[in-house]
């Protein structure tokens, strides 16, 4: 357990070195708020059912959090440790290979969650954003739905053959699911041909969710989807298993 803590501590300093990774995780959804804030305040409106643009926007920020860390931090990351050799050093260590595998799968964790902590503080410090919903239900939403995109992003980076590939593949699949599935603009003002493709994507699922936790709902409104979001999780966990190379 110390050497797995030292290895989850390693690739967290690692993380903070990166400077596109830090504003992805921690900046880019805050600064988005605070841009967005300044427009529209955060008057209630009957528009969002009686709440406020900023009280609509942080749950929805979360899944661009998760999105960015999922798509473009782990495969990148991954896929370069792979070229350079990283990987293949870890497996000659002493520490067992799924050492490795779950501490790099914590660190993303933490780094994702400081993010969304960071979001919070920007939201209700600033704007007043009203939470209504239970912190554990909340807490439990964020990490089935990081846990989810975290599997996907393992499987872009077991399939990219290089990092170049990986970021390629990675910034495709994000950005359609940051703007079609409401993680950036709210649903409520996209086309209706929007929002039906936007069932296609998971992203989609996560700021319904997130929505719907930090609005004081419960888990038995969402079990739509905490099915879809578990499918893919356990699906992408097989495949990213499968596809997983060292070297």
């Amino acid at each position: 357990m110390r050497g797995l803590g030292k290895l989850v501590l390693m690739q967290i300093k690692l993380y903070l070195r990166e400077p596109a990774a830090i504003f992805f995780t921690v900046i880019f959804a805050p600064m988005l708020l605070v841009l967005f804030g300044a427009i529209y305040g955060n008057k209630p409106s009957p528009f969002f059912g009686g709440r406020g643009t900023i009280d609509i926007s942080v749950p929805s920020y979360i899944a661009l959090i998760i999105i960015s860390v999922g798509f473009m931090g782990i495969p990148i990351a991954t896929a370069a440790n792979r070229e350079a050799g990283v990987l293949r050093r870890f497996r000659t260590t002493p520490l067992r290979p799924a050492a490795y595998i779950l501490a790099n799968i914590a660190a993303y964790y933490l780094m994702t969650l400081a993010g969304v902590i960071v979001l919070v503080i920007v939201g209700k410090a600033g704007y007043g954003m009203r939470f209504s919903g239970n912190v554990l239900s909340c807490w439990l939403g964020f990490t089935l739905s990081a846990l989810a995109f975290f599997a996907l992003g393992y499987l872009v980076a077991g399939l990219a053959p290089t990092a170049r590939i990986a970021q390629a593949v990675g910034m495709i699949l994000a950005f359609p699911m940051m703007f079609l599935g409401g993680a950036t603009i709210p649903m409520e003002v996209l086309p209706q041909s929007v929002r039906n493709f936007g069932r296609f994507i998971p992203s989609t699922y996560v700021v319904t969710l997130m929505r719907g936790l930090w609005s004081g709902e419960s888990w038995a409104k969402h079990l739509t989807e905490a099915a879809i979001l578990g499918g893919v999780l356990a699906v992408g966990m097989l495949l990213a298993a499968r596809t997983f190379r060292w070297e």
